[in-house]
């Protein structure tokens, strides 16, 4: 049986079990006994592991932390590494973010490109060469993590407890073929606010917005006392500077809200910071004097809209994957202590040593200190390596684009193990709709990648 025609025969099945699991929302809370990742995720990786059995396939629950399928024999292990978890939806949907709605020959919610499309996509890709009988010699495993958007523990735990593949790769990116990703970095710019503002001038009481590290943020808002009428400073800043700034007037309380347009924390620069655009109109006015208005001066001065790092000192650039990428994602500030959650991407010659160091330099003597909570070192395959060879092939064979092998900011699973790189699911020139509200992915496409990652598997495995 040709597998390829096997996948047009699966069209719809594809369609509904995409709807399926993008219905589930799962997005890390609180843990439960037995669900490390709290419930949404658990009723995923249940209902995924349930599909894989319904298609015939044996599979193992690791604990509830990651679950594999696989069908084949052979000593060697082909591995797909999908996630199940998603980031939060953020707001102003045009459709229900967990409806998987079908408009136009898309289907919209969160999930659909990242990671949850790519994964029932590789799923049947396995199904269409098991169905198909050709021969292969070595055993094809897709494993499903579950927290690949927030810390790692799930694929880390997998993988403590279950040998890792021999090669693989993970629909989680862009095409063609990915042989390097840059470094990333997480970590917290923090200071406590020692000295009490003055009377005069307007007193900042709260800044909060953002929900991810690795999001742009879309929403941001500040609390503020003020005996000044601010609606027309903020409406004429807003109109002069292209951004949505809107005031409510609540007792003695201002607030000004921000509003940006969400993306993925490695392309700040598709996005709107909903965080910065609002700092940086803070600094135009007349601000009580203080520690506060200090860390708002700081923060205009050092960060602003910078997308790069270059007023903070850590503008790192290489050759083979280009600029440093800065996104400020979350803010928390009262009148106490601000933290303020940053995710970097580093050049892959370079190292988290050089970033901090950069930035220390340039924070010295403002009170700011650096807390750093995650780091994931750069990786790098050759573009000679025999993964990314057969890779480039399917890829090349089946769109007739012969582009090269590339780089990216993104942080796939292809860092948890050796000889595994990202393989898809973005082709060139398509917009990037991970972490941002209207995710969708296109029936055609759904169905391409299936056909494609059906080719890899066989190319990989045979």
């Amino acid at each position: 049986m040709d597998f390829t025609k096997r996948i047009d025969e699966m069209k719809d099945q594809i369609i509904q079990s995409t709807q399926e699991i993008i219905s589930i929302k799962s997005v890390k809370d609180k843990p439960k006994e037995n669900m490390p990742f709290g419930q949404g995720i658990n009723d995923c990786l249940e209902h995924t592991i349930n599909l894989c059995e319904n298609l015939g396939f044996e599979t193992k629950n690791v604990d509830h932390y990651a679950a594999h399928a696989e069908f084949g024999h052979g000593e060697e292990v082909v591995g797909i590494l999908a996630h199940l978890d998603v980031v939060p939806e953020g707001d102003n949907w045009t459709y229900p973010p967990y409806a998987a709605e079908i408009h136009d020959d898309k289907i919209y919610g969160r999930g659909t490109i990242d990671d949850k499309g790519p994964a029932i996509a590789t799923l049947y890709a396995m199904k269409a060469l098991k169905d198909s009988g050709v021969k292969l010699n070595k055993k094809i495993r897709i494993i499903f993590g579950t927290d690949e958007e927030s810390g790692w523990e799930g694929i880390n735990y997998y993988l403590q407890h279950e040998k890792a593949p021999d090669l693989a790769f993970t629909p989680d990116a862009d095409f063609p073929a990915i042989h390097g990703e840059k470094g990333i970095l997480i970590f917290d710019f923090v200071k406590n606010f020692k000295s009490t503002p003055e009377n005069t001038g307007i007193k900042i009481l709260k800044i909060n917005g953002g929900n991810r590290p690795n999001m742009v943020p879309d929403y941001c808002e500040v609390h503020l006392l003020s005996d000044e009428d601010l609606k027309q400073k903020v409406t004429t800043y807003g109109k002069e500077n292209n951004i949505k700034l809107e005031v409510v007037q609540q007792e003695k309380i201002t607030i000004i809200k921000s509003f940006g347009v969400s993306a993925h924390g490695s392309l700040p620069h598709a996005g709107q910071n909903a965080i910065s655009q609002l700092i940086v109109f803070l600094n135009t006015l007349d601000l009580a004097d203080g520690d506060i208005s200090d860390f708002i001066k700081v923060y205009t001065d050092k960060i602003s809209m910078d997308y790069y790092g270059e007023s903070i000192g850590c503008g790192l650039t290489d050759e083979e994957s280009g600029k440093l990428v800065f996104n400020v994602g979350v803010i928390n500030l009262n009148e106490e202590k601000v933290n303020l959650s940053i995710n970097i991407r580093y050049p892959i010659t370079c190292t988290d040593t050089q970033v901090y160091d950069g930035m220390n330099k340039e924070l010295k003597g403002t009170g700011i200190g650096i807390v750093e909570i995650e780091h994931k070192n750069p990786i790098y395959l050759p573009k000679d390596h025999e993964l990314v060879q057969k890779l480039m092939k399917v890829y090349r064979d089946f769109t007739g684009d012969h582009s090269e092998a590339i780089t990216i900011g993104g942080g796939t699973y292809a860092r948890a193990m050796e000889n595994a790189v990202a393989f898809g699911p973005l082709f060139p020139d398509q917009p990037e709709l991970a972490h941002q509200k209207d995710e969708y992915i296109s029936i055609d496409d759904l169905i391409k990648i299936t056909k494609i990652y059906a080719n890899a598997l066989y190319e990989l495995a045979k």
